[in-house]
Order: C-alpha cells, then sequence, then structure tokens
C-alpha cells in the first residue's frame, strides 16, 4: 500500500487482521526508512503501530476524539489521517511537526509535547459533551510513565468521581524517555504478570458461588471473603477503586486481543481503562534490544546496523559539561545529591549515578514534587541539584515561587536546554525561564559563556549559602575551549569585559556572545568600536558597571535567547529608570512575543531577526555617524 494516498483512517474498516498486519508492517519499514533520514521518535511510534491501526478501526476520528499524552508516539496516527506525504521534512523548519498539532488537522484534537496532559484535558471535552447532549467516545492514550505525573492522577480520580464516559488507553512499555520509576510501576509491574483481570474476575465469581449459602452469616462472610480477596488476586483494582472498569492486560501487537477489549470498552459505560502492554522500538532490532532507551529520540541512523550518523569529534554535550563539574565538587563534599524528574539520560547524570548510587535520585515525572524534594533536603543542610531542562520547570513553577524562593534555600538548578533547541519545536523552546525566574526574590540566575566558565559558575553556586541559584545551559555541544585546572568562586553579580569599545555596549550572555563579538569586530572594520559585556549574571546585575555605561551616555544593545517580555532586556529598562538614566538609548533582542515552532535552530533566529547581520543594522541606526577610520 502507498501510505501516501491514504487520505482519512476509515478505510480500516474494510480491511482483514491480515491486511491490518501486512499495513503494520508496511508503516514500521515507512517510519525507519524516513526517520533514518530526518530523526525522530522512532522507539514510541514502532511500539504503537497496532495499538493505533486498532484504535482508528475501533473508533471514528475527528467524531471520536483522540488525545495523545505527550505526543511522541502520534508518527501512525499522522499517517492514517494523511500526512504520510510530509514526512520528509518531520521536525524541520516549515515542516511537519513531531507532536500532533491542531493546525495541521481536524483529527489532532489536542497539542502535547509536556507528558500527563491528556487526561485533564478529556475530562474537560467529556464534559462539554455531556452538557451538549452529544454522543460520541473520548479517548486519551497515556503512557506508563506520563501516568506517575501528579496531573494525571488528579485527572484519574476526577473521572472516577464524576463517572464519566472516558475510555484512558494505558500505553504500557515499562519505558518513558527512560526507564519508569516508582511504586504505581511497581503496581503495574504487577498487573502485567497477573493474567486476564476480567477472566480472574470472572472466575474468583464462579468460585464464590459454589460456597453454599445457608444462613445469612455465611452469605456474609462470603461478599467478606470476596472483598478481601480481590486486593489479593485482581491487580486492576487500583483502578477499579477509582471508579474505572479495568480491561487487561491486553496484547498490544495483537489484534484479535485488542479489538476484543476496545470493543468492549467502548460498549462500557462509565470510565474504562483498558491497559495494553506493548514493545517499545517493535520490529527494528536495534530499537527492541535498547535498554537504556536511546532509541526514543534520534538522530539520522544506518538503517542496516543502527549505528547513528554522527558529526566528526565534537566538545562534551553542556549538560555532560555541567555533570563533570558536579561529580568533581561531590567528591569532596557528601552534602551534594542530585535530583532529576525522569531524564538521566537526557541530563547526562550516567556517570555522576553510577559513582555516586545513593546520590542520585531519578523521582519519574514529576516536575513539582522534584522540586519540592529539593527543597526539604536543602532545609536539612543537604546541597540538592536539581536537573531540569527549562521547557519542564515550567511545570514547577509554584514549587520554585512558595517552596525554595519563598523560604530562600539552598537548591541548586541546572536549567538545561535553555534557548532555543530546534527539532522539539515550541512546547520544548526554553525561553522562558529568565522571564519567570527573574522577578523572584532571594533567586540568583546566571549562564556562562563558554566550558570553561560553566565548571566556575558550578563551583560558585555550591559555595553560595544565601538562597536558591541557578545556572542556565543549551542544548547541544559545548565550545571545546581550555578548561582551567582547578575550579574558581566568581563574585555574584559580577560582569566582564569581553571587547573594550567607546562607541556602543553590547550587554549579553551565552549562546548570544559569539555573535556580538562577531557583530562588534565587523562594525571595528568599520569605523565603529563596540564594547561587549558577558552579562554572566542574569540576576543580580552588575550594578557598578551599569552605573558607569550609563554616566558614559553610551548606547546599549541587549542581546538574549529568550523571551524580550520580562527578560534581561527589561531589568536593562529597569535599572535605567530606577535610577534616573532619563536618556539612556536601550535596544533589546530576543525572542518575539509569540510562540517559536520547529525547525534548524540557525534557521529560526533568522526568522526572527536574531542574527549577527541584525546586530550590526541595529548598532548603525544607534550610533549613525561613525565614520570609517583612516
Amino acid at each position: 500500500m502507498d501510505l501516501t494516498k491514504i487520505q482519512d483512517p476509515s478505510f480500516l474498516r474494510d480491511l482483514s487482521d491480515e491486511d491490518l498486519k501486512q499495513l503494520a508492517s508496511t508503516i514500521r519499514t515507512f517510519l525507519i526508512e524516513n526517520l533514518s533520514k530526518t530523526g525522530g521518535h522512532l522507539g514510541a511510534n514502532l511500539g504503537v503501530v497496532e495499538l493505533t491501526l486498532a484504535l482508528h478501526k475501533v473508533f471514528e476520528s475527528p467524531k471520536d476524539r483522540f488525545i495523545f499524552d505527550v505526543g511522541h508516539q502520534s508518527y501512525i496516527h499522522k499517517i492514517l489521517t494523511g500526512r504520510a506525504g510530509q514526512f520528509s521534512t518531520l521536525r524541520q523548519y516549515k515542516g511537519l511537526c513531531g507532536f500532533p498539532k491542531r493546525c495541521e488537522s481536524e483529527h489532532d484534537l489536542w497539542e502535547t509535547g509536556h507528558s500527563s496532559t491528556s487526561l485533564s484535558a478529556a475530562m474537560g471535552m467529556a464534559i462539554a459533551r455531556d452538557v451538549r447532549g452529544e454522543n460520541h467516545s473520548i479517548v486519551p492514550i497515556i503512557g506508563d510513565g506520563a501516568l506517575t505525573g501528579g496531573m494525571a492522577l488528579e485527572a484519574l480520580n476526577h473521572i472516577g468521581h464524576e463517572n464519566k464516559n472516558v475510555t484512558v488507553i494505558l500505553n504500557d512499555n515499562e519505558m518513558s524517555i527512560a526507564k519508569n520509576v516508582g511504586a504505581l510501576h511497581n503496581a503495574l509491574g504487577r498487573m502485567r504478570s497477573a493474567g486476564k483481570y476480567n477472566r480472574a474476575k470472572d472466575d474468583l465469581e464462579w468460585l464464590l458461588k459454589k460456597i453454599p449459602a445457608v444462613g445469612g452469616k455465611l452469605a456474609q462472610a462470603a461478599e467478606r471473603l470476596k472483598d478481601s480477596m480481590k486486593y489479593f488476586v485482581l491487580p486492576g483494582m487500583f483502578f477499579e477503586e477509582l471508579g474505572f472498569t479495568y480491561y487487561g492486560p491486553v496484547d498490544g501487537h495483537d489484534f484479535h486481543d485488542l479489538f476484543e477489549n476496545l470493543n468492549y470498552a467502548k460498549k462500557t459505560e462509565g470510565p474504562v481503562i483498558v491497559h495494553v502492554m506493548t514493545q517499545k522500538g517493535k520490529g527494528y532490532h536495534p530499537a527492541e534490544s535498547d535498554l537504556k532507551d536511546k532509541w526514543h529520540g534520534v538522530g539520522p541512523y544506518k538503517i542496516e546496523s543502527g549505528e547513528k550518523i554522527k558529526p566528526e569529534a565534537a566538545p562534551p554535550a553542556w549538560s555532560a559539561v555541567i555533570t563533570e563539574a558536579l561529580s568533581k565538587k561531590a567528591r569532596t563534599d557528601n552534602r551534594i545529591v542530585a535530583i532529576t524528574p525522569a531524564m538521566i539520560l537526557g541530563s547526562k547524570l550516567e556517570k555522576f549515578g553510577e559513582e555516586f548510587p545513593n546520590r542520585l535520585f531519578d523521582v519519574g515525572i514529576a516536575e513539582q514534587h522534584a522540586t519540592t524534594v529539593s527543597a526539604g533536603l536543602a532545609t536539612q543542610g543537604m546541597k540538592p541539584f536539581l536537573a531540569i531542562y527549562s521547557t519542564f520547570l515550567q511545570r514547577a513553577y509554584d514549587q520554585v515561587v512558595h517552596d525554595v524562593c519563598r523560604q530562600n534555600l539552598n537548591v541548586f538548578f541546572g536549567i538545561d536546554r535553555a534557548g532555543l533547541v530546534g527539532a522539539d519545536g515550541e512546547t520544548h523552546q526554553g525561553v522562558f525561564d529568565i522571564a519567570f525566574l527573574r522577578h523572584l526574590p532571594n533567586i540568583v540566575l546566571m549562564m556562562p559563556k563558554d566550558e570553561n566558565e560553566a565548571q566556575h559558575l558550578v563551583h560558585t553556586a555550591f559555595c553560595y549559602d544565601e538562597g536558591p541559584i541557578a545556572i542556565r545551559y543549551p542544548r547541544g555541544n559545548a565550545k571545546g575551549v581550555q578548561m582551567d585546572p582547578e575550579m574558581k568562586e566568581i563574585d555574584i553579580g559580577s560582569w566582564e569585559v569581553l571587547k573594550k569599545g567607546n562607541d556602543a555596549v553590547i550587554l549579553t550572555f551565552g549562546s548570544t556572545i559569539d555573535m556580538a563579538l562577531e557583530a562588534s569586530e565587523e562594525m571595528e572594520k568599520q569605523g565603529a568600536s563596540i564594547r561587549v559585556v558577558n552579562a554572566r549574571f542574569i540576576k543580580p546585575l552588575d550594578e557598578d558597571m551599569l552605573h558607569e555605561i550609563m554616566q558614559e551616555k553610551l548606547p546599549i544593545i541587549t542581546i538574549e535567547e529568550a523571551v524580550l517580555k520580562g527578560g534581561f532586556g527589561s531589568s536593562i529598562l529597569e535599572f535605567a529608570e530606577e535610577n534616573l538614566y532619563q536618556e539612556q538609548t536601550i535596544k533589546r533582542m530576543g525572542i518575539p512575543d509569540r510562540y517559536i515552532e520547529h525547525g534548524n535552530v540557525s534557521d529560526l533566529l533568522k526568522e526572527i531577526d536574531l542574527t549577527k547581520e541584525a546586530v550590526i543594522a541595529n548598532l548603525k541606526e544607534l550610533i549613525p555617524t561613525k565614520q570609517k577610520r583612516a
């Protein structure tokens, strides 16, 4: 079958199980071939081919609402809804999004990138359906990893309480981005190994009916026996106690098993859980045998061997640089522990965990919990390092405000993937953290220009005992600069002049420093002298240096790979206003007031005019009278 000819999933209703098996094989080949060129989320999608086909055959999209939690596993859904022809552009600039996207298709009802949101969205859609008196199914698809998120558990509680007709598909592959952890994961493990729940329930009912009901006391005893036994032999009772009818475990790669249980679920009144067992990476041996889930999200690779196609030798990843500095400090300070919300691999904490197995804590997909655990550790004199992506720190905002900053606790935040991240797009761009952290009392916020300065800032953070402190660092590789043999403490709030100049000043930090230096050098060729300052402390500002600059009445350009609204540039404007520098010229450059979609970072920077050329153009506007020197 030519997958690019598919317009909508209605054709599936005419296919036999054998036809569907052949289609599943074709889809897997299509995904393996296409993602070998573009990269993407391969493992999760290979694991849900049969499940997605079965869902689209039993239910009727878009009348029935499919809600994919996280969205990593929506590629087959995209193929079945007419988008196979766009897969050559997957996750590329102006191309097909790697997650569900409402503007792409009427079949994409809910946009996701963060986990654990699908059940709450499903509840909202179910309420709307019932208020309107409509009749259709609401079908959220959530993984076992995402089910550990507090929001998902809140939604289960609400759906069960309201007894809403919602069919929850629990896609259980025992993995999220890394191997799942926690008591709920262990409970699901018992369900996996216990056999079919409904069959066990029927057998128990039959057995108890065989007890002769002689007298009321014996009948009551039989009922008590039934109620107590079910907790030992029926693992699905966890969900049934929340008000759900439980079907499973179901073989997620067996069409007969899928259709039987999905059709039962469709006819069942009230909330339903269909517990589906799938294998991540199914059908592609390198991904099937991947115990560390390196095939969750991949770049280009060789199909035959599974070997990743990598550029020539490059400097270490930024997250590895930070973790190495963390490990170096932890060797001499046993107060240091690391916390991660299910991102050991992404934050490059594996080596730290190998060296300090009792000082690394993966709390699962639970950013709020991770933040408050860190706060609790800090109250006991520990030095917690919370490694968390910028985009996921958003999910713990209240805990940062209420539990960490308000109590002025010594929590060290490692804000990974700060700035534009590229292919994962708008749900993952790490551009908001400066704006939502800068205004909080007590916190220190910093970003290094290179890996050498990074190790010094990590050291500085662990020397600091005055409250919370955070270091931002981007996705990708560091610069490969020479590292100092010893780490040193940097004065909190101190900036450094990287290039002298007397006509204008660029204030910037982190990933945009090279842009500023290149613009300064180009302007020097044209006769202008531009000072470049490494504003490595975003908060607090280097007020002494700012007073000096503004007393010189030099025009200022601020550059940040973060949102302009409430960002670093805004803090410079505030400083000028508060100190009555009324005639100070300040031009801010950064992320405009909109969400930035997926694509190569360089293409995205060009789109928003955050380039060397744009810096030069702005400088020429600020100092138009400068002529080329002889």
